[in-house]
């Protein structure tokens, strides 16, 4: 629900008007307004609202012809605004936001403004990288981000990383996935376009919507404590790039080597960027290069120093094995343009083969909505109006859904493929019904619900030995259940590589061959691969 009420007082102020851009509507329902004959006048009605607020119109509804707020049910609403969506296509348009208010405290149900601009629904087949930053807490991640996406210089207190505070209302209000941190694109030409606030809806909206590349932040936590957060960052999410940062007055910490960790564990091709580069002399920062390359080359890494071998080494040669490093200030912006040059050129990583899979990270109630799952498409591609299964629930069972509409950066998009983070309302199951690590795939695929699975294991830290009945906490895609190891030679020591058993303790999930996991109790941790599943 959205507090301020502004944007409907306005609206109804205006009026409708013979030659204005704002209509009021009661409700809109399939069988009378989507009926034939109907539906073409009600277009060519919308269209000329379209283009008589210059490429922008203005629906309330909820309200009589004459302005009266009289409201409609939530379910009635949420009909409503199908059928807009619907009507502005056929128009040649699309439904750019949408806000809702209670009448009466929510007695007499709610009334909304749906914001209907001009031009169809982003196409979502152009170049979409997503890069998981990782590092310890007060190295400069957020600093970093916040002045890449804005091109704004750090005035040495870490203001740019205001820019990128998650705002909770903005989850609550708006439809879209902002699983992200932050994010900027690039032109044909490679130029940067950076956002002007990052706060603001629109203006991420602008992003996705005009750059030929997009470029989305996932963030992740530099706290100890919340190292199985960092995971979920890293493992839950289709990431393209890991971008780790280390601090040049600090240098490579334990957090640092848990991350880096983490990050090649994956195979997840990653660029190791020095920050704070300004603050120290050139000595200390060679000292703190030359230890990273040194715990590279300690996990069979290669690094590449970017500032001896150029750009064009980097982009070809980055790999799971070859690491890029470079040295940055947010201060002096010193080497976020070799940044911007890498993100306007790396290929994509992820590709859209396969049918259509996406693990739930987060769930909302939207008014007006209803239920919506973001995460990001693990695979193939997904469309408004697509009938899907989600689950598993705990009896292992699959519920029949369908989507209603699609959202990326609080942008509306018709369709969304492998890499991108969304956010997808759902027709026929409720909120609470959805929870993190249950998948979306196609109505007539057979998804298997898993308890127990065989996997590859290497353990990276163990006081004492693995042996049976260990139970660390699996992250695996957005599944982080609690899982009980039997190895197959009874036990598996630091350092060690196996096979063993792994059992959820508590529900099935869904779970397929050849999927990379982090395991972690305590401070033990390991990763593994599925060999098979049962």
């Amino acid at each position: 629900m959205s507090a301020d009420r502004a944007l409907l007082d306005h609206a109804l102020e205006r009026g409708e008007e013979e030659g204005g851009s704002v209509e009021f509507k009661e409700r809109l329902t399939r069988m009378v307004h989507l009926a034939s004959g109907r539906m073409e006048s009600l277009a060519a009605q919308l269209r000329h609202r379209v283009l008589s607020g210059d490429g922008e119109a203005t629906y309330v509804v909820g309200v009589t012809d004459d302005g009266g707020v009289a409201g409609i049910a939530p379910e009635a609403f949420s009909e409503s605004m199908d059928v807009l969506s619907l009507l502005a296509e056929e128009a040649g348009a699309h439904i750019d936001d949408v806000q809702t208010w209670g009448v009466d405290g929510g007695e007499k149900g709610i009334v909304g403004v749906a914001t209907i601009r001009e031009g169809a629904m982003l196409e979502t087949d152009d170049d979409h990288l997503v890069v998981g930053t990782a590092g310890h807490v007060d190295h400069g991640k957020s600093t970093l981000v916040g002045s890449l996406v804005t091109g704004t210089p750090d005035d040495g207190q870490g203001g740019t990383r205001s820019y990128l505070d998650v705002q909770p209302h903005e989850m609550e209000r708006g439809l879209s996935a902002d699983l992200s941190y932050g994010v900027y694109g690039f032109d044909r030409e490679g130029t940067p376009m950076h956002m002007t606030n990052p706060h603001r809806k629109s203006d991420r909206a602008r992003i996705v919507e005009e750059a030929d590349r997009v470029v989305s932040f996932v963030d992740t936590v530099g706290h100890e404590p919340w190292l199985r957060t960092t995971i979920r960052g890293l493992v839950g999410q289709k990431l393209d790039y890991g971008l780790l940062v280390v601090a040049a007055d600090d240098g490579p910490t334990k957090t640092t080597r848990e991350h880096l960790g983490i990050l090649l564990a994956t195979d997840l091709p990653t660029i190791v960027a020095l920050t704070k580069c300004d603050v120290v002399s050139e000595e200390r920062v060679r000292e703190v290069e030359r230890e990273v390359e040194r715990l590279l080359r300690g996990a069979d890494r290669v690094p590449l120093p970017i500032g001896r071998h150029g750009v064009d080494a980097a982009v070809e040669e980055i790999s799971e094995t070859v690491v890029p490093l470079l040295t940055t200030s947010a201060v002096t912006m010193d080497g976020l343009d070799t940044l911007d040059e890498l993100f306007s050129r790396l290929p994509k990583t992820s590709h859209d083969a396969g049918e259509f899979c996406m693990y739930v990270d987060r769930t909302y109630n939207v008014t007006g909505v209803g239920a919506v799952a973001s995460g990001t498409v693990k695979s193939g591609r997904v469309s408004a109006g697509d009938e899907l299964l989600i689950g598993p629930r705990a009896d292992g069972s699959f519920v029949e859904v369908e989507v209603r509409s699609i959202e990326t950066h609080y942008y509306r998009v018709d369709e969304a493929q492998a890499g991108r983070i969304v956010g997808i309302a759902l027709k026929g199951v409720k909120e609470t019904e959805i929870e993190r690590g249950m998948v979306l795939v196609p109505r007539d695929a057979t998804p298997n619900p898993v308890r127990s699975f065989e996997a590859d294991l290497m353990v990276l830290n163990h006081p004492t030995r693995i042996g049976e009945g260990y139970e660390p906490v699996v992250h695996l895609e957005t599944v982080s259940e609690a899982v009980t190891v039997s190895p197959d030679e009874g036990h598996l020591l630091p350092g060690d590589t196996g096979t063993a058993t792994l059992r959820f303790k508590f529900r099935p999930y869904h779970i397929e061959e050849g999927q990379r996991f982090v395991f972690r109790e305590g401070s033990s941790k390991g990763v593994g691969t599925v060999t098979r599943v049962e």
